[in-house]
């Protein structure tokens, strides 16, 4: 007993060593959502208050969306004994990666009553390139798989009983609480998981302990139901952006769209081959299988294994329900196979493997055994290999923002070390990290201004911006999609143009012959200033008369479907018989067909060009 657990705490160490190795610097920068989660629990650690001056806040409002509570707590916590730094947060996820594998190694023990097995399921755990990308950066979903194997334990060890007590039905009660408190799939993972409980209502006596468990559930979910009624949009604003269940779609078609996504996310071939194509999701390595083929193997053993003994476990049965509750949330998205959505399913698959493992262990079947342990000890480490190779890339440096702390922060405070405006664009909220790194370096937090999203900067103020478009900037040091400005000269004031004025000729450059419904693609135009005065761009913002490209949608006959879709700021001044382009996205009609699309300038506040007497652009595109 004493052998089998210093083995344990052995492989615990080895595996934190394994997780925390180089963490602080690969990847390398921090990513602006991780930015945001440190910031907010240095914020915390502090005073008790977020971002936003908030006590104790439920959930996070961070760039109009809101972060769940269960890792910013814990950070704070963190930060409270360390102080703010990126390797303090690296290394508690990298923590939290391992103790997930260390449970999916409990609950190998407790599936198969063999310690070897529980051991095995442990190191697969920790060598499986999914968990290890989920524990390698400082965002909210780095606790769910460890939730989600909470769960599974708590329950195993519930139902290993004739009738639970209380006792156990408070540890799932708060498994489940866990689950739904962690990541934004939980808030449906979580309730749908508590419904499964009904499996296990195998006799009279699990009556009583599986109510006290949902009435313990319940109370858990007052504070969520309570903030819900109060911010009615708060916690489901960002999942209606992002699916495709509308008020306009058609109940068969939200079915076979769920079918789709369910199937797709299902896919072995994504599994174990191409895994997510968004690889600025977590870092990941292009390419790489978010499962080893080794352990999806021990999966279908053990599922076959498993499905036998469900008929009289009903803990199995619960499993499987499971399995197929975690893909539900992300298969209610618009996008297939996402990392990150999808964060409960390798924790199902792993624990999988640990009945087929114990089959394996017999002594009849050891060289079968020792070739899974090898394939699976010779693909993890090629995985983090690659992991390590890839930890420089241009790509991943870019999406991590690599250069702020040592390059565009040093520039802005070497030119004014008191006082640096921020200006955001829309879909860039950078200020975060101008304030995540001012605190790891224990900068005062008035050393940075915000600017209102229509505010310009003042005359001669250092400016670290997002903006693609700086029209009094002096650039000091740029790492896209940064820069830091010293401003030149006062802010300009732009008024309407006059209507012989709203003139333009535009040209496609690049428009997509065929799209997809609903998708959202870019197109680029060439627009030359037909007119007789100087187009301003706009100085921040949406300014009041800024100049933009946009478009609407017609059917074939040319009748408007979709009215003002997309737009795309005028990029730089632009005087007459002078010529830009505009890059913008535009949203495709929900339905196929043929559609023409209509490209014209307008003037905010002023007027579309084509109501002056300008001409419009059109282009056929075909929604199949």
């Amino acid at each position: 007993m004493l052998a089998a657990a210093g083995l344990w705490l052995l492989l615990a160490a080895a595996g934190l060593a394994f997780y925390a190795w180089g963490a602080p610097t690969n990847p390398p920068g921090f990513f602006i959502d991780e930015s945001s989660v440190a910031y907010n629990a240095h914020t915390i650690a502090e005073s008790g208050k977020d971002e936003h001056g908030e006590a104790w806040p439920l959930y996070f409002k961070a760039f109009g969306d809101y972060k769940n509570p269960t890792y910013v707590y814990l950070l704070a916590a963190v930060f409270r004994v360390t102080g703010p730094s990126v390797a303090a947060a690296r290394y508690l996820s990298a923590m939290l990666g391992v103790l997930a594998a260390l449970v999916l190694g409990l609950l190998g023990v407790r599936l198969t009553k063999s310690n070897a097995a529980g051991l095995f399921t442990f190191l697969t755990a920790l060598l499986t390139p999914w968990l290890f990308e989920l524990s390698r950066v400082v965002v909210e979903v780095a606790a769910f798989p460890l939730a989600v194997a909470l769960f599974l334990l708590a329950t195993r060890r519930a139902a290993s009983k004739e009738a639970w007590g209380v006792a156990d039905s408070a540890l799932v009660a708060a498994a489940l609480a866990l689950v739904t408190y962690t990541y934004s799939t939980g808030r449906l993972t979580g309730p749908l998981l508590a419904l499964g409980l009904a499996l296990l209502l195998t006799n009279r006596r699990r009556v009583v302990p599986l109510l006290t468990t949902w009435a313990l559930y319940g109370l858990a979910l007052a504070p969520l139901y309570v903030y819900h009624r109060r911010n009615p949009e708060a916690l489901t604003k960002r999942f209606n952006y992002l699916t495709y269940v509308t008020p306009d779609s058609r109940y068969a078609e939200d079915v076979w769209e769920f079918v789709k996504h369910f199937a797709g996310n299902l896919n072995p071939w994504r599994l174990l081959v191409t895994g997510d194509v968004n690889t600025y999701q977590i870092a990941s390595v292009p390419g790489a299988a978010p499962v080893l083929f080794a352990t999806f193997l021990l999966a279908l053993c053990g599922a076959w294994l498993a499905l036998k003994s469900a008929r009289r476990d009903a803990w199995w049965r619960l499993f499987f329900y499971g399995l197929v509750a975690s893909v539900v949330p992300a298969s209610l998205t618009n996008d297939y196979f996402h990392l990150l959505r999808l964060a409960a399913l390798p924790v199902f698959v792993i624990a999988l493997a640990a009945p087929a493992l114990a089959y394996l262990i017999d002594k009849e079947r050891a060289a079968l055994f020792f070739l899974f342990i090898a394939l699976t000890l010779a693909q993890g480490l090629v995985f983090r290999f690659q992991f390590e190779r890839y930890a420089d890339s241009p790509w991943r440096r870019h999406v991590f923002d690599a250069d702020y702390a040592s390059k565009i922060l040093p520039a802005a405070l070497a030119a004014s070390p008191r006082e640096i405006h921020l200006a955001d664009s829309t879909s860039v909220p950078g200020y975060v990290q101008a304030l995540w790194h001012g605190a790891a370096q224990g900068l005062p937090p008035e050393t940075f201004v915000r600017l209102r999203q229509d505010e310009p900067a003042p005359a001669g103020a250092v400016v670290i911006t997002t903006e693609d478009i700086r029209p009094r900037c002096r650039v000091l040091a740029e790492s896209e999609p940064y820069a830091v400005c010293a401003t030149e000269g006062r802010p300009r004031e732009t008024g309407p143009l006059a209507d012989a004025d709203l003139r333009a000729e535009l040209r496609a450059i690049e428009v997509p012959a065929r799209v997809a419904p609903k998708s959202r693609v870019q197109v680029r135009v060439a627009v030359r200033n037909a007119g007789g005065a100087v187009w301003l761009a706009r100085e921040r913002g949406l300014s009041p008369h800024q100049l933009s490209a946009a478009n609407h949608w017609l059917d074939a006959s040319g009748d408007v479907v979709v009215n003002d879709d997309g737009r795309g700021a005028l990029p730089r001044d632009l005087r007459p018989g002078d010529e830009a382009e505009i890059d913008f996205a535009v949203n495709a009609p929900r339905h196929p067909g043929d559609y023409i699309l209509e490209i014209d300038m307008l003037q905010e506040g002023v007027s579309w060009f084509a109501l002056k007497g300008s001409r419009t652009l059109r282009v056929t595109v075909r929604v199949e």
